[in-house]
């Protein structure tokens, strides 16, 4: 997470977002592990040893218009859901892949500059 990239009331926003969902992932299916709401809640241990920690999702892909002329991310409530860290990392894989895939893709192109 880059702070710069997020409205300055982030901290509030995430918090606000994080309460509405009363400690409950409200994943419904977005994330495509499942086709209806997430029973995980917050603190609810894993198979894997892990507790449940919920995180702010952004589900608006699109431009919000004040934090689009900000060059900041999505700060509006209605356009975040509380996902716990499976739901969210699901929902989000495509972008990741999509950044790894120009992260390779630069590190192959600085490295043909310098070949001799």
């Amino acid at each position: 997470m880059r702070r710069k990239d997020y409205p300055p009331d982030w901290p509030a926003v995430s918090k606000a977002v994080r309460v509405r969902s009363g400690g409950f992932c409200e994943c419904a299916g977005e994330c495509g592990r499942h086709a209806s709401r997430c029973h995980a809640w917050q603190g609810q241990p894993l198979s894997s040893g892990y507790r449940v920690v919920l995180t702010v999702a952004h589900l608006w892909r699109g431009p919000c218009a004040p934090c689009a002329a900000a060059g900041q991310k999505c700060g509006n409530p209605d356009h975040l859901k509380a996902m716990c860290q499976r739901c969210h990392l699901s929902y989000d894989l495509p972008h990741h892949v999509a950044a790894a895939r120009r992260t390779r893709r630069a590190r192959k192109a600085s490295g043909d500059l310098f070949a001799e």
